[in-house]
Protein backbone atom coordinates (compact mmCIF):
# COMPACT_ATOMS: atom_id res chain seq x y z
CA UNK A 1 0.00 0.00 0.00
CA UNK A 2 1.27 3.88 -0.45
CA UNK A 3 -0.47 6.19 1.84
CA UNK A 4 -0.05 10.10 1.35
CA UNK A 5 -2.19 13.14 2.39
CA UNK A 6 -2.90 15.99 -0.48
CA UNK A 7 -4.22 19.27 0.57
CA UNK A 8 -6.40 16.86 2.91
CA UNK A 9 -7.19 14.41 0.92
CA UNK A 10 -5.84 10.95 1.89
CA UNK A 11 -4.60 9.20 -0.93
CA UNK A 12 -4.47 5.39 -0.48
CA UNK A 13 -3.09 3.32 -3.59
CA UNK A 14 -3.03 -0.76 -4.15
CA UNK A 15 0.86 -1.03 -5.16
CA UNK A 16 1.38 -4.68 -6.57
CA UNK A 17 1.27 -3.39 -10.19
CA UNK A 18 3.49 -7.02 -10.67
CA UNK A 19 0.15 -8.73 -9.81
CA UNK A 20 -2.30 -6.16 -11.64
CA UNK A 21 -3.00 -4.89 -7.80
CA UNK A 22 -4.57 -8.47 -6.89
CA UNK A 23 -4.87 -8.44 -2.73
CA UNK A 24 -3.25 -11.16 -0.98
CA UNK A 25 -3.59 -11.78 3.11
CA UNK A 26 -0.77 -9.06 4.00
CA UNK A 27 -1.98 -6.51 1.49
CA UNK A 28 -5.63 -6.69 2.98
CA UNK A 29 -3.82 -6.93 6.47
CA UNK A 30 -1.94 -3.35 5.42
CA UNK A 31 -4.59 -1.81 4.10
CA UNK A 32 -6.93 -2.37 6.78
CA UNK A 33 -4.25 -0.36 9.21
CA UNK A 34 -4.07 2.34 6.43
CA UNK A 35 -7.95 2.77 6.97
CA UNK A 36 -7.44 2.79 10.49
CA UNK A 37 -5.08 5.85 10.08
CA UNK A 38 -7.46 7.63 7.73
CA UNK A 39 -10.29 7.23 10.42
CA UNK A 40 -8.31 8.37 12.62
CA UNK A 41 -6.48 11.70 11.64
CA UNK A 42 -8.84 14.98 12.11
CA UNK A 43 -7.07 16.69 9.26
CA UNK A 44 -8.60 14.48 6.52
CA UNK A 45 -11.29 15.65 4.56
CA UNK A 46 -11.89 13.13 1.78
CA UNK A 47 -9.80 10.10 0.63
CA UNK A 48 -9.55 8.52 -2.54
CA UNK A 49 -9.20 4.59 -3.43
CA UNK A 50 -6.12 3.88 -6.44
CA UNK A 51 -4.05 1.55 -8.13
CA UNK A 52 -0.95 1.68 -9.44
CA UNK A 53 0.74 0.09 -12.63
CA UNK A 54 -2.12 -0.66 -15.62
CA UNK A 55 -5.15 -2.00 -13.24
CA UNK A 56 -6.83 -0.47 -10.06
CA UNK A 57 -7.45 -4.14 -8.90
CA UNK A 58 -8.22 -7.31 -10.24
CA UNK A 59 -9.38 -8.57 -6.67
CA UNK A 60 -8.41 -11.38 -4.13
CA UNK A 61 -5.39 -12.92 -5.32
CA UNK A 62 -6.01 -16.56 -7.00
CA UNK A 63 -2.66 -17.97 -5.75
CA UNK A 64 -3.74 -17.79 -2.20
CA UNK A 65 -6.84 -19.40 -2.75
CA UNK A 66 -7.05 -22.96 -1.10
CA UNK A 67 -4.08 -21.98 1.16
CA UNK A 68 -6.18 -20.08 3.87
CA UNK A 69 -7.08 -21.23 7.47
CA UNK A 70 -10.33 -23.20 8.30
CA UNK A 71 -13.54 -21.52 7.62
CA UNK A 72 -13.74 -20.73 11.67
CA UNK A 73 -10.76 -18.69 11.98
CA UNK A 74 -11.26 -17.22 8.22
CA UNK A 75 -14.33 -15.52 9.84
CA UNK A 76 -12.83 -15.15 12.88
CA UNK A 77 -10.47 -13.06 11.49
CA UNK A 78 -12.52 -11.43 9.06
CA UNK A 79 -14.74 -10.11 11.68
CA UNK A 80 -11.79 -9.19 14.43
CA UNK A 81 -10.62 -7.00 10.58
CA UNK A 82 -13.30 -6.30 8.48
CA UNK A 83 -11.73 -4.14 5.73
CA UNK A 84 -14.64 -3.68 3.41
CA UNK A 85 -16.84 -2.33 6.44
CA UNK A 86 -13.91 -0.15 7.43
CA UNK A 87 -14.15 1.41 3.58
CA UNK A 88 -18.20 1.54 3.84
CA UNK A 89 -18.06 3.42 7.31
CA UNK A 90 -15.44 6.44 6.64
CA UNK A 91 -17.02 9.17 7.78
CA UNK A 92 -15.25 11.23 5.09
CA UNK A 93 -16.49 11.01 1.31
CA UNK A 94 -14.37 8.28 -0.26
CA UNK A 95 -14.02 7.92 -4.30
CA UNK A 96 -12.64 5.41 -6.56
CA UNK A 97 -10.48 6.39 -9.18
CA UNK A 98 -10.56 3.04 -11.51
CA UNK A 99 -8.43 2.65 -14.62
CA UNK A 100 -7.16 -0.73 -16.59
CA UNK A 101 -8.72 -3.92 -15.27
CA UNK A 102 -11.40 -3.37 -12.44
CA UNK A 103 -11.97 -7.25 -11.90
CA UNK A 104 -13.90 -8.92 -8.74
CA UNK A 105 -13.33 -7.79 -5.76
CA UNK A 106 -11.32 -4.87 -7.34
CA UNK A 107 -14.82 -3.66 -8.49
CA UNK A 108 -16.35 -4.60 -5.18
CA UNK A 109 -13.90 -2.20 -3.38
CA UNK A 110 -14.85 0.60 -5.84
CA UNK A 111 -18.60 -0.14 -5.14
CA UNK A 112 -17.81 0.43 -1.24
CA UNK A 113 -16.68 3.74 -2.11
CA UNK A 114 -19.27 6.88 -2.27
CA UNK A 115 -18.57 8.13 -5.52
CA UNK A 116 -16.19 6.18 -8.65
CA UNK A 117 -14.86 7.84 -11.48
CA UNK A 118 -12.90 5.95 -14.01
CA UNK A 119 -10.68 6.17 -16.78
CA UNK A 120 -11.83 5.02 -20.40
CA UNK A 121 -9.43 2.33 -20.76
CA UNK A 122 -11.26 1.20 -17.61
CA UNK A 123 -12.32 -2.89 -18.64
CA UNK A 124 -14.84 -4.25 -15.84
CA UNK A 125 -16.19 -7.27 -14.97
CA UNK A 126 -16.83 -9.97 -11.72
CA UNK A 127 -15.79 -13.32 -12.70
CA UNK A 128 -16.76 -14.86 -10.21
CA UNK A 129 -19.10 -17.25 -11.01
CA UNK A 130 -17.01 -18.56 -13.62
CA UNK A 131 -14.66 -19.89 -11.24
CA UNK A 132 -17.15 -21.83 -8.67
CA UNK A 133 -17.63 -19.06 -6.57
CA UNK A 134 -20.20 -15.92 -6.16
CA UNK A 135 -18.46 -12.04 -4.93
CA UNK A 136 -17.46 -12.09 -2.04
CA UNK A 137 -16.51 -8.24 -0.99
CA UNK A 138 -20.30 -7.55 -1.02
CA UNK A 139 -20.83 -6.98 -4.98
CA UNK A 140 -24.07 -9.18 -5.12
CA UNK A 141 -25.08 -5.86 -2.65
CA UNK A 142 -23.75 -2.59 -3.75
CA UNK A 143 -24.42 -3.60 -7.25
CA UNK A 144 -27.81 -4.31 -7.00
CA UNK A 145 -28.19 -0.89 -4.93
CA UNK A 146 -25.71 1.43 -7.65
CA UNK A 147 -27.37 0.03 -10.76
CA UNK A 148 -30.50 -2.04 -10.26
CA UNK A 149 -31.16 -5.98 -9.56
CA UNK A 150 -31.58 -6.64 -13.20
CA UNK A 151 -27.82 -5.49 -13.46
CA UNK A 152 -26.67 -7.18 -10.66
CA UNK A 153 -27.74 -10.38 -11.84
CA UNK A 154 -26.34 -10.03 -15.62
CA UNK A 155 -22.82 -8.88 -14.81
CA UNK A 156 -22.60 -11.97 -11.45
CA UNK A 157 -24.26 -14.51 -13.48
CA UNK A 158 -22.39 -13.84 -16.85
CA UNK A 159 -19.00 -12.12 -16.12
CA UNK A 160 -19.53 -9.87 -19.28
CA UNK A 161 -17.06 -7.02 -19.30
CA UNK A 162 -17.96 -3.65 -19.79
CA UNK A 163 -16.11 -0.33 -20.69
CA UNK A 164 -16.58 2.78 -18.49
CA UNK A 165 -18.91 4.26 -21.06
CA UNK A 166 -21.23 1.39 -20.07
CA UNK A 167 -20.38 1.52 -16.36
CA UNK A 168 -21.53 5.24 -15.91
CA UNK A 169 -24.60 4.41 -18.22
CA UNK A 170 -25.78 1.87 -15.97
CA UNK A 171 -24.97 3.90 -12.76
CA UNK A 172 -21.69 2.21 -11.36
CA UNK A 173 -19.82 5.41 -12.11
CA UNK A 174 -20.18 9.08 -12.17
CA UNK A 175 -17.85 10.57 -14.82
CA UNK A 176 -15.09 8.76 -17.51
CA UNK A 177 -12.46 10.95 -17.90
CA UNK A 178 -8.61 10.64 -20.20
CA UNK A 179 -6.46 7.96 -18.27
CA UNK A 180 -3.82 11.22 -17.83
CA UNK A 181 -6.65 13.07 -16.37
CA UNK A 182 -7.80 10.19 -13.95
CA UNK A 183 -5.58 11.69 -11.21
CA UNK A 184 -6.27 15.52 -11.16
CA UNK A 185 -10.04 14.68 -11.60
CA UNK A 186 -10.21 12.88 -8.52
CA UNK A 187 -8.13 14.85 -6.25
CA UNK A 188 -10.65 17.51 -7.56
CA UNK A 189 -14.03 15.67 -6.96
CA UNK A 190 -12.10 14.82 -3.14
CA UNK A 191 -11.99 18.24 -1.97
CA UNK A 192 -15.39 19.11 -3.56
CA UNK A 193 -17.09 16.61 -1.96
CA UNK A 194 -15.56 17.67 1.22
CA UNK A 195 -16.36 21.48 0.83
CA UNK A 196 -19.18 20.95 4.20
CA UNK A 197 -18.14 20.87 7.34
CA UNK A 198 -17.54 17.19 8.78
CA UNK A 199 -20.14 16.80 10.63
CA UNK A 200 -22.26 17.15 7.98
CA UNK A 201 -20.44 15.50 5.65
CA UNK A 202 -21.11 12.82 8.35
CA UNK A 203 -24.44 12.91 8.60
CA UNK A 204 -25.23 13.15 4.83
CA UNK A 205 -23.52 9.95 4.37
CA UNK A 206 -25.32 7.99 7.38
CA UNK A 207 -28.49 9.39 5.80
CA UNK A 208 -27.91 8.20 2.31
CA UNK A 209 -26.04 4.99 3.47
CA UNK A 210 -28.14 3.76 5.95
CA UNK A 211 -31.41 4.77 4.58
CA UNK A 212 -31.30 3.11 1.76
CA UNK A 213 -31.97 0.12 3.29
CA UNK A 214 -35.05 1.38 5.75
CA UNK A 215 -38.76 1.39 4.49
CA UNK A 216 -39.35 5.45 3.72
CA UNK A 217 -41.09 6.25 6.53
CA UNK A 218 -37.86 4.87 8.77
CA UNK A 219 -36.16 7.17 6.14
CA UNK A 220 -37.26 10.10 6.49
CA UNK A 221 -37.32 9.78 10.56
CA UNK A 222 -33.52 9.38 10.40
CA UNK A 223 -33.08 12.07 8.45
CA UNK A 224 -35.05 14.08 10.64
CA UNK A 225 -33.41 12.97 13.61
CA UNK A 226 -29.77 13.74 11.99
CA UNK A 227 -31.06 17.08 10.58
CA UNK A 228 -32.08 18.13 14.18
CA UNK A 229 -28.32 17.36 15.56
CA UNK A 230 -27.08 18.98 12.95
CA UNK A 231 -28.73 21.76 13.64
CA UNK A 232 -27.77 21.72 17.27
CA UNK A 233 -23.98 21.53 16.40
CA UNK A 234 -24.23 24.41 13.65
CA UNK A 235 -25.45 26.59 16.68
CA UNK A 236 -23.01 26.20 18.88
CA UNK A 237 -20.20 28.40 19.45
CA UNK A 238 -17.11 28.21 17.77
CA UNK A 239 -14.92 27.17 20.03
CA UNK A 240 -17.78 24.01 20.80
CA UNK A 241 -17.82 23.69 17.62
CA UNK A 242 -14.55 22.63 17.14
CA UNK A 243 -13.88 20.41 20.14
CA UNK A 244 -17.61 18.38 18.77
CA UNK A 245 -16.34 18.53 15.46
CA UNK A 246 -14.00 15.23 16.29
CA UNK A 247 -17.09 13.40 17.72
CA UNK A 248 -18.82 13.72 14.76
CA UNK A 249 -16.40 12.75 11.95
CA UNK A 250 -16.95 8.70 13.26
CA UNK A 251 -20.12 8.19 11.59
CA UNK A 252 -21.40 6.13 14.94
CA UNK A 253 -21.52 9.53 16.60
CA UNK A 254 -24.20 11.07 14.89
Amino acid sequence: MIYEKRDRVAWVTLNRPEHLNAYNLAMRDELYEVLTAVADDSELRAMVLAGAGRAFSTGGDVTEFGTAPSPIIARWARFRRDVWGRVRALAIPTVAAMHGLVVGGGLEMALLCDVAIAARDASIWLPETGLGMIPGVAGTQTLARRANVGVALDMCLTGRRIDAGQAMHLGLITEVVAPGNLECRAQELALALSAASPWLVAGLKLAVWEGIDLPMAEGLYLERRLARRLRVLTGLPVPERKAATAACREIEGL
